[in-house]
């Protein structure tokens, strides 16, 4: 009855409707959609590593350790004299 009101009555995919398209698009396998689907996927999982991988670089955790450790001996050291 929706189609009727619309007026030709033909299918929504027929009418190129936005999930028609997105239908179309996901599933036909053309390279242009694969390397589109791709391309889309990259820059959602690339920018937030680029931004979190953009600072300098970090210690490793056994640096950390080691450097805390040297603090700790020092600091004790030095309030025992």
């Amino acid at each position: 009855m929706v189609d009727e009101a619309k007026g030709n009555g033909s299918s929504g995919a027929a009418r190129g409707g936005f999930r028609a398209k997105m239908e179309h698009f996901m599933y036909s396998g053309d390279k242009k959609h694969v390397m589109a689907g791709l391309a889309i996927v990259t820059i959602i999982f690339g920018i937030p590593w680029y931004l979190m991988n953009r600072g300098t670089k970090h210690q490793s955790h056994q640096d950390y350790l080691e450097k805390a450790r040297n603090e700790r001996f020092s600091s004790s050291s030095s309030s025992a004299k």
